[in-house]
């Protein structure tokens, strides 16, 4: 086809359609002809068109138009199933999956999802209340995009809401030292060294589920953290390694608890060197339900019924930092892994560990002493955990 001065085009070609828009037209790599998905308004728009498609063939930067046409759904769900992931990572996925991003994206193809409509769909889920679910599923349609356009299926990701992965969670409550106290009387002596390692040692329950007695060493008051058993809504255990390499490692029990942890081992634990540390009267290992009902009883009874069995992790993470002790041994004390946290993890030394368990057990002896001493007629009584 002849161009504006009368020469036919080296490359591509240009034609008016009965409306009256413009189609241009262009032989692919795979040399086959391909019309623009789109129409223009003027010749000499179609003709820009072409001149950019060319330039992109020879950059090597050219994408099949067709290259998108594939179900998000089905593209989305085989994402999840080549990717290695952690039981409950994996589990979290398929359901945020199912119910949030495939009623949105699930009849669409690649090509079909645009930034205005993930826009829309963000905002929209927002507006139910469910900023942190927004987030989290956000961020997994980003990296399910960005693997599309890495495959040449789309050119550009669509999602580019700019912190639209970012999470504005609330700050979580955390308990003090008398509470944590309070809490692990109200457990009763079965449950209670699971209240002390989580606030004064901080362990993810996670962790604490699957610790051994061969994983207790009181002689020199260390416990090794080597696995983690998250429970996944369909009350499997899911045994495997933490949740990051960091999490693998030893942490000091604070003197002031070792007791708890010789009269547990006698009374509670499953026998022999594998035995598991915590189980429940039946001897089964630690299920979150039946700890959960005796959890929130006890969090009613001293005011804090938005406090999570979690949360006491953030306790033992303020009392740590309280000690004195440096970054990279606060890193390796609380099992935390992150890029950042990464330039500057060490291994802790036994003597580190030791630094921040005693200066944990030092508080936990002052709020004893001082609630022991409480004796004055009419002062308010506070009831004080004891070993069983």
């Amino acid at each position: 086809m002849a161009n504006n001065s009368g020469r036919r085009r080296r490359w591509g070609s240009v034609r008016k359609l009965p409306s009256g828009r413009f189609q241009a037209r262009y032989p692919g790599p795979d040399g086959l002809l391909r019309n623009a998905e789109e129409t223009f308004a003027t010749k000499g728009d179609a003709e820009a068109w072409l001149v950019e498609t060319e330039a992109d063939i020879r950059r090597e930067e050219w994408r099949d138009p067709n290259a998108g046409a594939v179900n998000f759904l089905l593209y989305a769900t085989a994402w999840i199933d080549e990717r290695d992931l952690a039981p409950l990572t994996d589990q979290l996925y398929r359901r945020n999956l199912r119910l949030h991003l495939a009623p949105e994206f699930g009849e669409l193809d690649l090509k079909e999802i645009t930034a205005p409509r993930v826009r829309a769909w963000r905002a929209a889920l927002r507006k139910t209340g469910k900023k942190t679910t927004a987030a989290k599923c956000y961020r997994l349609l980003k990296s399910i995009m960005e693997t599309a356009v890495d495959d040449d299926l789309i050119r550009r990701n669509p999602c580019r809401v700019k912190g639209g992965g970012k999470e504005d969670a609330a700050e979580r409550p955390h308990a003090t030292i008398e509470q944590v106290l309070q809490l692990a009387d109200l457990m009763g002596p079965r449950w209670q060294l699971m209240v002390f390692i989580a606030a004064f040692m901080a362990l993810r329950p996670e962790e604490q589920a699957e610790l051994r007695r061969s994983d207790v060493d009181l002689g020199k008051k260390v416990v090794w953290v080597r696995r983690a058993a998250p429970e996944l809504t369909t009350g499997e255990r899911a045994v495997g390694d933490p949740k990051s390499k960091a999490g693998k490692r030893a942490v000091g029990i604070p003197p002031e608890i070792v007791p708890e942890f010789e009269h547990h081992l006698a009374c509670y634990a499953q026998d022999g060197d594998d035995g598991l540390l915590f189980v429940g009267e039946r001897g089964a290992p630690f299920r979150r339900s039946t700890f959960g009902r005796k959890w929130r009883k006890a969090r009613a009874k001293i005011g804090m019924d938005e406090l999570h069995f979690y949360d006491l992790r953030h306790t033992g993470n303020v009392l740590a930092a309280s000690t004195g002790a440096s970054l990279k041994d606060l890193m390796a004390h609380m099992g935390h892994a992150s890029v950042r946290a990464a330039l500057i993890y060490q291994h802790a030394t036994a003597e580190q560990q030791t630094k921040i368990s005693n200066g944990i057990s030092a508080a936990v002896v002052d709020i004893r002493t001082r609630q022991r001493s409480v004796h004055a007629p009419g002062a308010a009584k506070v009831a004080l955990p004891h070993r069983r």
